[in-house]
């Protein structure tokens, strides 16, 4: 295997990420004017008011508020309070955002079936995070009896509306064939169009792909342009491959001190390859320096960034 796998039982609880309201559709709530300038205890006043005449998309905007703690002190317990409330007037984010609190217990009792109703409830207003975490929740059978027709059912129409992360997991669910036909071609389509949006283990594994001709037609030239915006990124699978690469002049002009360049880093965050070992003893002492002095310089880089 070449790093594909499913994100089966991990559920995107990012609160940061996921706690955004639907802020174009309320506009023209002064409340969300304020929070968009960050005042944001300005914000939750006019919050406090705009809810109080029944506005779902004011207790939503309290729930982030306090959820993030921006202004206030963080507060899970109110933030949970505020997005039932508007859950229950039907605001899907609120629903997806109450559903993660649920998820982890944050402000509220844990309780994964809930979390599924929630999640369910967001999903079918059309919130791509909400189908997607509910695809996790059947791929996983926690909260929801486990069917994988169903999970790729949600896990496409995540994929559709231009989620990366589920895009990535339905290639992986043709790649194996998992509540889907087993469809290498789709596999890849899916699996590249997570690598176009930037996901960097999508990246490497299209980049798999694109030099295996799996799925697609092999393209090296373009495996090696991923693998390394995936080594630039950090990911030392894709680092061990881009030292190949040039340990080899496969794609690329041969190169053993980047080779060995790369494969210093990608062996410091635990890939070895006895191969390239092999290309790092071979170079002259002056060469191991300048590779040494590379990885340092791009660990250096990284840190500042």
């Amino acid at each position: 295997m070449t790093g594909l796998r499913l994100r089966i039982a991990i559920l995107a609880l990012v609160l940061a990420a996921a706690l955004a309201p639907a802020r174009a559709a309320a506009a023209e709530n002064p409340s969300y004017a304020a929070y968009s300038r960050g005042r944001y205890l300005t914000a939750l006043k006019l919050a406090e008011q705009e809810a109080a005449q029944g506005s779902k998309e004011a207790f939503t905007l309290m729930g982030e508020i306090y959820a993030e703690g921006l202004g206030v002190a963080q507060d899970y317990g109110k933030a949970a309070d505020a997005y039932a409330k508007a859950a229950d007037l039907g605001d899907g984010n609120a629903q997806f955002s109450l559903g993660l609190m649920v998820a982890e217990g944050l402000g509220v009792k844990k309780d994964l079936r809930i979390a599924a109703d929630l999640f369910e409830k967001s999903a079918r207003s059309g919130n791509p995070a909400a189908q997607y975490n509910l695809a996790l929740i059947y791929l996983d059978g926690k909260g929801r009896a486990a069917d994988d027709a169903k999970a790729a059912e949600w896990m496409q129409k995540a994929a559709a509306a231009g989620n990366p992360q589920a895009q990535y997991d339905l290639g992986a669910l043709y790649q194996f064939g998992r509540g889907v036909p087993l469809d290498k071609t789709k596999a890849a389509e899916w699996t590249g169009r997570a690598a176009d949006a930037g996901l960097v283990d999508a990246q490497v594994e299209y980049g798999v792909m694109l030099f295996k001709g799996q799925g697609v037609a092999t393209n090296e030239a373009r495996a090696a342009k991923l693998f390394r915006l995936a080594a630039e990124q950090g990911n030392p699978v894709a680092q061990n491959r881009l030292a190949r690469l040039y340990a080899n002049g496969v794609a690329l002009v041969a190169d053993p001190v980047q080779a060995a360049k790369w494969h210093l880093l990608a062996r410091g965050a635990g890939v070895s390859d006895f191969s390239l070992d092999i290309v790092l003893s071979k170079l002259t002492p002056e060469e191991r320096a300048k590779a040494e002095k590379a990885a340092e310089d791009w660990r250096g880089e990284r840190l500042s960034e």
